[in-house]
């Protein structure tokens, strides 16, 4: 890892090392982060594939495709999966010479990122490899996964990895064993004074005049550098066959004071190529001759003329031969310098021009790409739909943040139009999207996607488009009821229901989030209510579309939830068949999202009657299809179930790694909602670990979430625990234990939660029977007993039965 601030000589550090490697085999690849790409997903990977596949400007969409399957062939085993995962990042046609790959963005990222580290690990394979990942600090999101990767992985492969970024950018992977960190500091005035001689060929330079530079240039190399070249081009100096001499007295101002200056002064003698640099730094640190010869009025000649000047004078380097060339500063202070001298109506008129041989002759531009010049050419409406569909593309590819950020930018640009329905039209686009988005890249509680969804609201009703308010308050909803709002939920689904009943909102959709609500609010019997009333008005075929419209078909959330209703409230062989129901139809269902619910929802139904019963093989789905398709919410509760369970049967210390791990999942979603239940089941593992201090604490957690939230159907459960584990025992009547228990015992009942309250009744009858109240347990439990008229072979009957025969 090299840090270093601009100009320090990172870059050129790794140069210097692949110059002392020589002739030793081994293979290069690079990767070079952009400053105008920084949310362009894969961008590095992208232009390093097509370097070293060799990628022509003319080249059709089939030759492309050979050339991509050689380079291939050099690294990989013949999977067929990876040729056209790579052809589509690299937006190649692939017509038919490749099935359709069926996958999900979360599937297809997944995928392209593990056949990026096969492909390093099949070159690591033929001979060493030396990988640069250069200028970090711009990277995007999914290639800072990949580096990930990388990072990790090469710990049992014959690679190097030289990263290099600016000192804003923090990595992570310090302190690892095969991690070393070069903070690189400015050079000291000798060294400065050695670097000086070598750009001179070893001719000193006037005292006065190396003064100067080195005072000036304050031990940055690139600065010492250019202004060394700018003095030797300033017609200051004379040469002489073992030093220069000052042609005259040196005048006050003569040498810049500032590397930016210096650049300045560089390009302004080379005058009559300096537009041909602007126009270049205009298109990028990066670009080619083709586009370049498109967008310059200069003849043929004359260009390539320009280009072998700033390329001697070592201002950009060039790679290829025209027309097939391509170009790229010297650094990255190089071309700002150049872009900072134009006017903005200059820079404006170059930048349309960009836009439009992009669009007329370069149809294979990134959406982000043409954004920006049509942005900064001030064609805003056109640049906001490439910002539009840079999202759709980044969503397409699970490019999540990216997706986001370009829609942020879309909606700035929309800022600045004039008011008008179809612009708050398109911004009501962009902002459901942007919930959508957010939900997923900083969770669901995030101020960024409530607010978004609040906005979404809002212009949904300025432009009276009932279908996207539906939309909008899907989401606001979600954010409420997984934030842990649980006053917001049901202010807002109450709300919905009327508008159902206005016919402005889907019934079946109000009553699942009503049901819903209610039931995490420990309203057991209205909540009940909704649900059945729900299930009543569901149609197949009417309703097909939910599950697209509304993130996941409501079918699956009201069988769900009602057999967890149905079973809190005592009905215990009506909720086992509807859970039957429910993992009936998991076989149907193609809607990944709805599928990965119906998971979560099959799984938590067992795990509610304890640890011991939690059924592996569908919890061990739920994780493998979660992870397979990126749900990481549903993922964190498989986790945290599968730990429970490991728990229960014995194995105490592994399962609390798992429940831990999946808890810090679940609440780094932003998700607040069962957070109580959670912290409960980490209270329950603890005091299987023997460690009743922690046990202790977790249960304090668990009832002031469910006091802050109001998340009351798992205060029984809670208080319960507290008075089994035994945690305020301090003598022999177990009082206070006792003490929990009632509390419980009220609880359940001002619910109906005739479960809880049987689960609370039977442990108080056990303390009442060891304290010698044998009558008092007899009254307590034997009527709570026999109010159950089915479920009676269910594990907590038939303990409560055993007791009362006891």
């Amino acid at each position: 890892l090299v840090s270093a601030e601009p100009g320090i000589g990172k870059s050129r550090l790794t140069q210097a090392l692949r110059e002392r490697m020589g002739t030793d085999p081994y293979i290069r690849v690079r990767y070079q982060c952009s400053a105008y790409f920084t949310n362009s997903a894969l961008y590095p990977v992208m232009g390093q594939l097509e370097r070293a596949a060799g990628f022509a400007r003319d080249d059709t969409p089939e030759r492309k495709l050979d050339k991509l399957e050689r380079m291939l062939a050099r690294a990989t085993n013949g999977d067929d999966e990876v040729a056209p995962l790579f052809a589509e990042l690299l937006s190649v046609p692939t017509d038919d010479r490749y099935p359709a790959l069926e996958l999900s963005p979360e599937q297809r990222k997944e995928r392209t990122l593990a056949a990026l580290i096969a492909q390093m690990e099949g070159l690591a394979v033929r001979q060493p490899l030396f990988v640069v990942f250069e200028d970090v600090h711009w990277i995007d999101p999914t290639s800072l996964d990949l580096l990930d990767r990388v990072v990790e992985r090469v710990q049992a492969l014959p690679v190097l990895v030289i990263v290099t970024f600016r000192p804003e950018f923090v990595p992570s992977w310090t302190g690892q064993a095969h991690v070393m960190l070069l903070a690189l500091s400015r050079m000291d005035r000798r060294h400065c004074a050695l670097m000086v001689e070598k750009v001179t060929g070893g001719k000193a330079l006037p005292g006065e005049v190396l003064g100067q530079i080195v005072a000036k240039t304050d031990g940055v190399p690139l600065f010492v550098e250019e202004l060394t070249k700018t003095v030797l081009e300033s017609g200051l100096l004379v040469e002489e066959a073992d030093r220069y001499v000052l042609t005259g007295p040196l005048p006050p101002l003569a040498i810049p004071a500032t590397l930016h200056d210096s650049l300045m002064a560089r390009l302004d003698q080379l005058a009559p190529v300096k537009e041909v640099a602007q126009t270049g730094a205009c298109i990028g640190r990066e670009f080619s001759y083709e586009l370049l010869a498109a967008v310059s009025p200069l003849p043929e000649t004359e260009l390539t003329s320009a280009m072998d000047q700033l390329a001697a004078a070592e201002l950009i380097h060039r790679r290829g031969t025209p027309p097939d060339a391509s170009y790229i500063f010297k650094h990255a202070l190089v071309q700002d310098a150049a872009y900072a001298s134009l006017l903005k109506s200059r820079r404006q008129q170059l930048h349309a021009r960009i836009t439009d041989v992009l669009e007329q002759r370069f149809l294979d531009t990134a959406p982000e790409t043409l954004a920006h010049h049509a942005a900064e050419a001030l064609y805003a409406e056109k640049a906001i739909g490439y910002w539009w569909k840079a999202a759709q593309t980044a969503i397409s590819r699970s490019a999540i943040k990216e997706s986001v950020a370009h829609l942020e930018t879309g909606l700035q640009l929309l800022a600045s139009l004039p008011e008008s329905e179809a612009n708050a039209r398109l911004e009501l686009d962009f902002q459901l999207a942007l919930g959508n988005a957010c939900m997923a890249a900083v969770g669901w509680a995030s101020p960024k996607t409530v607010a978004a969804f609040e906005c979404a609201r809002i212009l949904s009703d300025d432009v009276k488009d009932i279908e996207r308010r539906n939309v909008a308050d899907n989401g606001r909803y979600v954010v409420y009821v997984l934030g842990g709002r649980l006053d917001a939920a049901l202010e807002l689904s109450t709300d919905l229901l009327r508008q159902a009943e206005a016919g402005e909102f889907p019934p079946v959709v109000a009553c699942r989030c009503l049901g819903t609500t209610l039931y995490y609010l420990g309203r057991l019997t209205e909540a009940r209510a909704r649900f059945e009333a729900g299930l009543a008005l569901y149609d197949p075929e009417r309703h097909a579309d939910l599950g697209f419209r509304f993130g996941y078909d409501p079918y699956v959330s009201l069988i769900g939830h009602l057999a967890l209703t149905l079973d809190q409230l005592g009905y215990l062989d009506a909720a086992r068949s509807m859970h039957a129901k429910l993992v009936d139809i998991l076989g149907t269902i193609t809607h990944v999202p709805t599928r990965a619910f119906a998971l979560q929802q099959a799984s938590w139904f067992r795990a509610m009657h304890g640890g011991q019963y939690v059924n592996e093989p569908l919890v061990d789905e739920l994780i493998a299809f979660t992870k397979e398709y990126g749900f990481p919410n549903w993922h964190a509760m498989g986790m945290v179930l599968k730990g429970w369970g490991r728990a229960c049967s014995g194995n105490p210390d592994a399962g609390a790694k798992e429940v831990v791990n999946g808890l810090d999942e679940w609440r780094a979603t932003g998700a607040k909602l069962t957070n109580p239940f959670l912290f409960g089941l980490l209270a329950e593992v603890r005091a299987l670990q023997g460690r009743w201090q922690e046990a202790d604490e977790h249960i304090g957690q668990s009832l002031d979430l469910i006091a802050a939230s109001g998340e009351q159907v798992f205060a029984p459960r809670i208080l319960r625990l507290r008075g089994q584990l035994g945690l305020d025992s301090v003598d022999q009547t177990g009082e206070p234990n006792a003490s929990w228990l009632r509390r419980a015992i009220a609880v359940a009942r001002e619910q109906g939660s005739r479960l809880e309250e049987l689960r609370a009744a039977t442990s108080l009858a056990r303390i009442l029977a060891e304290r010698g109240e044998r009558q008092q347990a007899v009254d307590l439990l034997a009527p709570v007993y026999g109010w159950f008229t089915e479920g009676l072979d269910t594990v907590d009957l038939k303990a409560a039965k055993a007791l009362l025969d006891e």
